[in-house]
């Protein structure tokens, strides 16, 4: 019976007996003396076989008690018999550990094996400072092997952390990949924070936890759904949730007005490092709560997080920006603001210039910015701008035709192409200067056409740059609320408004007389330049709703079809009510310090969508089809 994890073995540990199960990580023989490296979940802990060593008194008496126990009580035995006794339990010991390092030989890396033995002291040459479990060793007296190794292994799962093993192996092989100090590290700081959200939401905001359906209807909710044939209703399908978001608001209809779920999502879209098809989310609802209270207990939530899972005492409030100035400032909606390189907007001062794609572009509407880069000069060569360069590039793959600039030099006096150069007065040069705070040495890299564009270029920009710079600060944590969002976004492609969260955010009491140009009671919460929740208070009367579904394009008809169960459970006493859902993954990603979300998930799909473990999706039979009244229309290309 397991009485300790590997890595929970500490100095205060010493003297005990203790029974270890776990995996071989390495193995070395010193010649007559074995080393193994055992690991568990928890960590690793040195085991040592060496029978030569002399058995010290502790370690003999519990073996002679076996033998004084099978006489009876102790006091019955004279001296010599005890004596016999004693030396019979050191005698046993002897021969376990000979048996024990026969074992031992044959051990070979992930070997499963069962090890008692006794806690003892490293000697000072031998401690290692890396392990948590490095100022002890485990005397073995007795090693089983419960399982060998039949194939050989793809990848070493105890020298993984130094190699460079391809994404693919790991995925493939992932029970392999779990075992590794590194995943199982990220796994059980996933549960903590999990564990985390559950005790502050229940224990102290008297949250109840309540499972939405994974089988629904499909609702237009931006993404594509995932959706699956009836076979008791044919010609019939069922989709799965991209989130709880109108279960959940009918669990407010319902009086449950303090509701939250770890949920499964499922999203038909484009991969990447931060997103997969099926996700988790925290995801919450109130009633009666304004939005200033829902952005207070979330700051606490957060906050009790970072206490409990890493010991960081966050300081509240969190700093605020509104969509505008995020937009304005930074070019993004999700600013990374552990550094600065902020964008000027110089539109005014450039509206009557001389160079023509400065002038045309505010004639049209659009915007020209600036990202001032301090040393620039020095680091960033004009090869590098120009077409071909790398932040060229960057730039044009924003949607940006090129890139312009300004280098900034001694007394005031700048270096640029002479159509920019030639076309600035002397006062819009001064006051472009003035207004960035340009010194010489200072690089100003501007932004000019349609606004989107403008700031998708620019924001794209400022990120090489802050890591060009080295300006970021990976140990800072830097959290942000951005609020009042637009209600709605233009979709070029269907001519059309449509929600930019969802249709049943509520919008601004002020500006419901024109919703088109509205802004939502939306916020979204940012680490880091990542967004990791989003929420709004939502529509709680039918005649907003209607409003908004007929500003999106959606008939009385077409919405009751969509959501009429919804819109029927409005008619029955509807709360005022708002809500938040976490990105899981993407803020274990974050807490953890790994590039991708796929390594907080411990059967993440590729950006392929599929399941290497399973070889998922995969061909069913016919007669399933059959039995679903589908049939697939897919032709392999030649």
């Amino acid at each position: 019976m397991r009485t300790h994890y590997c890595g929970e073995l500490r100095k205060k540990h010493i003297g005990e007996t203790v029974t270890l199960y776990g995996w071989v990580d390495r193995r070395r023989d010193h010649g007559g003396v074995i080393f193994l490296d055992l690991r568990d979940r928890s960590g690793i802990v040195q085991i040592v076989s060496d029978p030569q060593r002399t058995p010290t008194d502790e370690e003999i008496r519990p073996y002679a008690e076996y033998f004084w126990k099978k006489k009876g009580s102790p006091q019955n035995h004279d001296e010599q018999n005890m004596k016999e006794d004693w030396d019979k339990g050191k005698s046993l010991l002897k021969e376990m550990r000979i048996v024990a390092y026969k074992q031992c030989e044959s051990l070979r890396n992930e070997y499963v094996v069962q090890i008692s033995g006794r806690v003892t002291q490293r000697p000072e040459e031998s401690l290692n400072p890396r392990l948590p479990s490095g100022e002890v060793e485990i005397y073995a007296d007795k090693i089983t092997l419960l399982n060998s190794v039949r194939k050989q292994l793809p990848f070493q799962v105890s020298t993984v952390e130094t190699e460079n093993v391809r994404e693919d192996l790991r995925l493939r092989y992932r029970y392999l990949d779990l075992r590794r100090e590194r995943m199982a590290h990220n796994m059980q700081l996933r549960h903590q924070v999990v564990k985390a959200m559950r005790r502050y939401l229940e224990d102290l905001e008297g949250f109840i936890e309540i499972e939405t359906p994974v089988l629904t209807r499909s609702t237009p909710e931006g993404a594509r759904d995932y959706i699956l044939p009836s076979r008791s209703n044919p010609g019939e399908w069922f989709a799965l949730p991209q989130s709880p978001q109108l279960f959940k608001q009918i669990l407010m209809v319902s009086g449950m007005d303090r509701y939250y779920q770890i949920a499964r999502c499922f999203r038909d879209e484009d991969l990447r490092a931060d997103r997969q098809p099926e996700f988790t989310q925290l995801d919450m609802e109130m009633s009666f709560m304004s939005q200033e209270e829902i952005i207070a207990l979330n700051e606490k939530l957060v906050a009790h997080i970072f206490k409990t899972v890493k010991g960081i005492e966050l300081n509240l409030p969190f700093p605020r920006l509104t969509y505008a100035q995020a937009m304005e400032r930074y070019g993004t909606d999700k600013p990374d603001t552990r550094y600065g390189l902020e964008l000027v907007n110089v539109s005014d001062i450039l509206q009557d210039s001389g160079f023509k794609v400065f002038r045309d572009a505010i004639a049209h509407g659009g915007t020209v910015k600036i990202l001032p880069i301090p040393q620039g000069n020095d680091v960033i060569s004009n090869v590098r701008i120009k077409p071909g360069g790398d932040l060229f590039k960057e730039a044009t793959e924003a949607g940006a035709k090129g890139l312009a600039f300004i280098r900034v030099r001694e007394n005031g006096e700048i270096d640029t192409i002479g159509a920019i150069k030639d076309n600035l007065t002397p006062e819009q040069k001064q006051e472009i200067l003035q207004r960035t705070g340009a010194k010489p040495g200072h690089l100003l890299l501007f932004g000019a056409g349609d606004t989107a564009t403008v700031n998708k270029t620019l924001d794209r920009l400022r990120q090489v740059v802050a890591k060009e710079f080295k300006l970021i600060n990976p140990e800072k944590i830097n959290l942000l609320w951005i609020t009042d969002f637009p209600m709605f976004e233009w979709n070029a492609d269907e001519k059309r408004l449509e929600a930019l969260h969802h249709p049943f955010t509520a919008p601004h009491p002020e500006d419901v007389s024109d919703l088109k140009t509205a802004r939502a009671q939306a916020y979204d919460l940012v680490l880091n330049g990542l967004e990791i929740g989003g929420g709004s208070l939502r529509i709680y009367q039918g005649d907003i709703q209607q409003q908004v579904f007929a500003a999106i394009g959606l008939s009385t008809e077409e919405a009751h079809d969509k959501f009429g169960f919804l819109l029927e459970a409005f008619e029955y006493g509807t709360p005022p009510h708002g809500g938040i859902a976490y990105g899981l993954d993407r803020l274990v990603m974050l807490l953890a310090g790994e590039e991708s979300i796929r390594d907080v998930i411990a059967f993440p799909k590729t950006q392929q969508a599929r399941c290497l473990l399973t070889d998922a999706p995969s061909g069913v039979d016919v007669k399933q089809l059959k039995e679903l009244h589908v049939a697939s229309t897919y032709k392999p290309k030649p």
